[in-house]
């Protein structure tokens, strides 16, 4: 229901805010919001060559070609003049974003079918791993843990494992891996939800702890920033840990009152220090590495324990071979049923997808976003909080809508400000430290039909809030 009612909010907004925009005169066209595409030039407006200065007629005159485009530094610093025939059209910055159309495009062909196929093998993996009886001794090895924080979930259950492999390809930086296990975990704790079209409280405990972004090995970002040329890309990496660390914990605490979790609980106590134990010693291990050994470390550890995935669900499957024959089916055949399954789910949650990233889209290129974005950046200012930090507000403000969009603002700033600057920096600890929220709920509850989120999108915004604060602390103790 909270869902529902933000999507309409944001998409009627931002149509409203457009149709203002064309009648105020604000706007000389708005055919961008609907087909423009993301880094194309916005169309400002329209004049006869006649009204231009006369440096600016007596070019086009001189020009060769019916068309030429002009760069000066008059009238304003970032336009851009197209002459064609007797007309001149003027543009100024570029867009953000696709618009509508090129967004629904792009969902499919760029999103969705990557997705689908990365669903098709992972899922195809996961069908193996449940014949095998792999997933149903990993379940009974972390039960005591799980029924802890999932006191609904039965011991010993399927779900179990699936969260497990979920959680810890999250952990590793492994989005691709990440996204199929937790869909296969939703189906899985679907299947014991009593009430089919609302979220349970494993299903919102999941949710919540798979979006607060725990990540030992930012890959991603040091790749952004090893190609902006920072002079050590690997530095953000710890107060990334940092961060999520702290989102994560703020994430489980919050949802664990909700639900009167028992916190008193000796397992869970036990692991929770054993966690913190294992990430504090892998960040000294990393510390005391030099440039290149950081690297190395992790630009290769995550792609090996993927591997090391891969390899232990065929080894155990062909071990154990005599259950698929069991089953009447062979290890390739039940890896066939897996992957299409996988495309299946694709198919389910593409109109999920589609409708949250059509809004955002829309309430990007609006122009609302900015006036929003500039708007919050201008009272921080007035309370003292340096430019450096404001500058990289954009980032956070639009992780929760779009990875993408962020992404852009994240590479933006590095160009503008230079990659070692606190903003960089600032933004690349806020590009890490959280999850897209609105495509990470549209994804996993629209893959089971859940229309209900009950109190799960309260909770990541709020814990996407708690990181921002963490981030601008941490970033600014560090750099």
């Amino acid at each position: 229901m909270v869902l529902s009612r933000f999507w309409l909010v944001i998409f009627i907004s931002a149509i409203v805010f457009v149709v203002f925009s064309l009648f105020s005169g604000e706007s000389y066209t708005i055919d961008h919001v609907l087909n423009g595409k993301k880094d194309d030039p916005i169309l400002v407006s329209e004049k006869f060559a006649e009204e231009l200065p006369a440096f600016i007629k007596d070019s086009i005159k001189k020009a060769p070609e019916q068309t030429m485009i002009i760069n000066r530094d008059t009238l304003n610093a970032d336009t851009t003049y197209v002459f064609k025939n007797k007309t001149v059209k003027i543009y100024s910055g570029v867009q953000k974003s696709d618009g509508l159309l090129p967004t629904c495009k792009s969902t499919l062909l760029d999103l969705v079918l990557p997705l689908m196929a990365y669903l098709a093998f992972f899922c195809g993996l996961m069908e193996l791993l449940i014949i095998s009886g792999a997933s149903g001794k990993l379940a009974k090895a972390l039960s005591p843990v799980f029924v802890k924080v999932f006191p609904s979930i039965p011991k010993n259950h399927p779900s179990i494992s699936y969260m497990t492999l979920n959680f810890a390809a999250n952990f590793l930086g492994l989005d691709s891996a990440a996204t199929p296990f937790g869909l296969k975990a939703m189906e899985s704790l679907q299947e014991i939800n009593p009430e089919k079209d609302k979220a349970s409280d494993a299903q919102i405990m999941f949710m919540c702890l798979h979006a607060s972004g725990l990540t030992l090995i930012a890959t991603s970002i040091i790749g952004y920033r090893a190609a902006a040329n920072a002079s050590n890309p690997a530095d953000v990496m710890l107060p990334c840990i940092i961060t999520s660390f702290i989102g994560t914990i703020a994430a489980f605490l919050i949802v664990g009152i909700k639900q009167r979790i028992n916190f008193k609980s000796a397992s869970l106590v036990i692991v929770l220090m054993t966690l913190i134990a294992a990430i504090v010693g892998l960040l000294m291990y990393v510390n005391h590495l030099d440039l290149i050994g950081k690297n190395y470390f992790t630009s290769n550890l995550s792609a090996l324990i993927l591997i090391g995935i891969i390899a232990f669900t065929l080894i155990f499957s062909f071990i154990n071979e005599k259950k698929f024959t069991e089953a009447s089916t062979t290890v390739f055949e039940s890896f066939v049923v897996g992957a299409n399954n996988g495309v299946k789910t694709g198919v389910t949650i593409f109109p999920y997808v589609l409708g949250m990233l059509v809004a955002i889209s829309l309430f990007r290129n609006s122009g609302l976003f900015e006036i929003i974005s500039n708007w919050i950046a201008f009272i921080f200012s007035n309370m003292g909080v340096s430019k450096e930090i404001t500058d990289a507000l954009p980032v956070a403000l639009l992780r929760p809508f779009s990875s993408a969009g962020s992404r852009g603002f994240l590479i933006d700033s590095m160009n503008t400000f230079g990659a070692d600057s606190l903003t960089a920096r600032l933004s690349s600890i806020f590009q890490c430290s959280a999850e897209s929220t609105f495509y990470v709920i549209a994804v996993y509850f629209g893959s089971v039909n859940i229309k209900n989120t009950r109190y799960a999108l309260g909770t990541m915004l709020v814990v996407d809030l708690i990181c921002v604060i963490t981030a601008i602390f941490v970033a600014t103790w560090f750099f």
